[in-house]
């Protein structure tokens, strides 16, 4: 159940005790709750302080929409499959298959030195593509020059708290997971946009300027959405080809391996959704749907596993719930608090990078993910319990 944040003119409702909330976080809420557009907030039990809008955040607007509260990494979100494939049919060595994965599929600020084909790669749905390349075209022309860049990140994983991950379940199933986004294309979008927004004169009394909107029936919303849905479309197309290129890997090592049907879900995005006969503008950052018998992917750290989750449908939430544990402190922070030992400590039994270059990602800087699942009983079910033994970051 919920509890409301005192003190904002829209209802701030929150998965979460308020007090736990870090002080800078519950300043953005209140911000937010303030704006004349907002319908309502609800957030997520994951909720922490975020650039420009809070993460864990979903924002109901009415003919109006804040590209911060949509984040810079337009559409990332999670994919996740299960494998025919049991423990007993992995290697004793998951090293060979990890070096596999990274040898596949680049990481961090690399890209494909070739532009990947995603017809060539078995699985992988291509309807509309040519459609899709073409609207490369119709984006904001400063991302004019970054057409061959994009093309040969699709496929990749990027950086921060993107991941690779082979899991078991509670069964000993294995699974295939991974978290993206739009890679570099979709942030330059978005911080275009941002500071249009920012300079707009309606905006100019706002609590704060970081929460600038564009308003329904100007042509600065019809550009941003039009280039906000290209960058969803291209991170959701990201994550297809990476969980391509990922089972064609795995496929190569145990060729008996069959896989179900794959779940897919963004938590940093836009959609048109409708409540108590109110037509809103809905802003998930941090945040995934969780409509009525949705599948959803709701992710811990580098080493204490994840959730796949079915959606109970609850509007006071907008059918949403969170988008994973959530930091409990900042990657600075992390940085000067744990050692390359903590982490090889905190990661053990997971074949991974045990290195000072991921201590920001050390599984002690994120909140308890079972104690964020037992916040939001009202919001998912789980349906499965996931637990990484190879885990690849950027």
């Amino acid at each position: 159940m919920y509890a409301l944040l005192p003190g904002t003119r829209a209802p701030v409702k929150v998965w979460t005790d308020p007090n736990d909330i870090e002080p800078e976080a519950a300043k953005q809420l209140r911000n937010i709750g303030a704006l004349p557009w907002v319908e309502g907030v609800a957030v997520m039990p994951d909720v922490h302080f975020g650039k420009g809008a809070t993460v864990g955040s979903v924002i109901a607007m009415r003919q109006a929409v804040s590209p911060a509260a949509v984040g810079v990494d337009i559409g990332c979100g999670m994919s996740a499959v299960r494998t025919s494939l049991t423990a007993e049919d992995l290697p004793d060595d998951l090293g060979p298959l990890r070096r596999a994965i990274e040898d596949a599929i680049p990481v961090g600020f690399h890209s494909h030195d070739d532009v990947v084909d995603p017809r060539r790669v078995r699985g992988v749905d291509t309807k509309g593509l040519s459609t899709f390349w073409a609207g490369f075209d119709d984006l904001h022309p400063g991302v004019s020059s970054l057409r061959g860049k994009a093309s040969r990140q699709l496929g990749t994983l990027g950086g921060g708290n993107h991941f690779l991950e082979v899991c078991l379940d509670t069964d000993g199933r294995v699974w295939l997971m991974l978290h993206s986004g739009s890679r570099n294309i979709g942030k330059e979008l978005a911080e275009r946009h941002i500071a249009v927004a920012k300079k707009l004169p309606h905006n100019a009394d706002l609590p704060d300027r970081d929460l600038a909107v564009f308003l329904a029936n100007t042509p600065e919303m019809d550009a941003y959405r039009r280039d906000l849905y290209w960058a969803q479309e291209y991170a959701k197309r990201n994550r297809a080809l990476m969980l391509g290129l990922f089972e064609n890997v795995v496929r190569t090592a145990l060729p008996q391996v069959t896989f179900d049907e794959p779940i897919s879900c963004h938590h940093n995005y836009v959609s048109e959704e409708t409540y108590g006969g109110v037509d809103v503008l809905v802003t998930r950052k941090g945040a995934i749907r969780a409509g009525a018998g949705d599948l959803g992917i709701i992710p811990g750290s580098m080493g204490t596993g994840s959730y796949i989750v079915r959606g109970r449908g609850n509007p006071d939430a907008f059918n949403s719930a969170s988008h994973g544990a959530g930091r409990r402190m900042s990657r600075a922070k992390a940085k000067k608090t744990f050692t390359a030992e903590d982490l090889a400590a905190q990661t053990a039994g997971v074949e991974c990078r045990k290195d000072p270059g991921v201590i920001d990602e050390i599984p002690g800087a994120y909140k308890d993910v079972d104690a964020v699942l037992a916040q939001q009983t009202d919001l998912v079910e789980v349906v499965a319990h996931l637990k990484q033994v190879v885990c690849v970051k950027g």
